[in-house]
């Protein structure tokens, strides 16, 4: 299932799945279970019939989606940290955790091959975020992110807890940091489809301070959006099938690459290419790459795997 939202969704959210044709219509929003001492904000066995509610309240507080493979170590981990981080903030959002192995229909509906993964739900509309544990500094950013994401889109509410007190939470962690102001214009140059906007705004974050990983790969994220906006992908990918020794012909196959998702691909070409190129253009691509390490993550396992046959053409 992968009917389009409608064309006055916010830019950046375009070509998202729908999930607002999923399960069954529901009159009413998640029951509100709070037990004395306090409730929770994590629902932690959803199922398909419950997403057209989800998807509703998603109208009102980001929902996160937990897509749950039971015997998986990772998925347990990825849960505890994502759960403890919605409850720390008491009803701006709403984590429900679904059971793919037993309903995998519902990856099917998200266009995934296999959980786990936490997907963000913001005004009916999902975004993917993370399918493995991170850390503790880069969860709480990507909490501000999506919080500002949804700001941005009106969505900006707050909600009851859905359920009692989980039993395993962790101790109360601390609110997600402000965003920056700077960040915050390029977040709303996003949203506007301006990537000239977003582009420069992560320019002048850095300037004030050079050494922020989310101003990093937010500016290599926003200049390969604006590389690829245009392109022809039919043609770029002929045009480098043609001229293997094109250093430009190359990076612009990559830069598809990365953006469709093909980051081992990408990876694998480039660096194939300055193994088989000692010229001047080695250092050209090197950079190339280097750059598209910080769009995919440095603590990516595909980047830490890619760093290693970088050096070994290198060296």
């Amino acid at each position: 299932m992968t009917a389009q939202p409608p064309s006055d969704s916010p830019a950046h959210l375009r070509g998202a799945v729908d999930l607002s044709s999923l399960g069954s219509p529901a009159p009413s929003a998640p029951p509100a279970g709070g037990a004395e001492g306090g409730g929770s904000w994590v629902i932690p066995d959803a199922d398909q019939r419950l997403l057209q509610q989800l998807v509703q309240l998603s109208a009102q507080v980001p929902v996160l989606l937990h897509l749950h493979v039971p015997g998986d170590a990772s998925s347990d981990a990825l849960y505890r940290q994502f759960a403890d981080a919605v409850d720390a903030q008491a009803g701006r959002l709403v984590l429900a955790r679904i059971d793919v192995a037993a309903d995998p229909s519902v990856l099917q509906a998200l266009g995934l091959g296999a959980g786990p993964a936490v997907m963000a739900v913001v005004a009916g509309q999902p975004v993917p975020l993370v399918n493995q544990e991170v850390p503790a500094e880069t969860l709480e950013q990507l909490m501000g992110e999506i919080l500002e994401v949804a700001r941005e889109n009106g969505v900006a509410g707050s909600v009851p807890a859905v359920a009692p007190a989980r039993a395993d939470a962790a101790e109360p962690a601390p609110a997600a940091p402000p965003v920056p102001p700077l960040h915050r214009a390029a977040h709303a140059a996003l949203a506007a489809d301006d990537l000239p906007g977003a582009v420069a705004a992560w320019e002048e974050a850095l300037k004030d301070t050079p050494a922020d990983p989310v101003a990093q790969q937010g500016l290599s994220a926003a200049r390969l959006m604006l590389r690829t906006r245009d392109a022809d992908a039919a043609a770029v990918r002929s045009a480098a099938a043609d001229a293997p020794d094109d250093a430009a012909a190359q990076l612009a196959v990559a830069d598809l690459d990365v953006l469709g998702g093909h980051v081992e691909d990408a990876f694998a070409r480039l660096v194939r290419f300055i193994a088989l190129h000692p010229g001047e253009d080695r250092e050209t691509v090197r950079a190339h790459l280097v750059d598209l390490y910080t769009v995919v993550g440095v603590d990516d396992p595909r980047v830490t795997a890619s760093r290693r046959r970088l050096a070994a053409a290198l060296f």
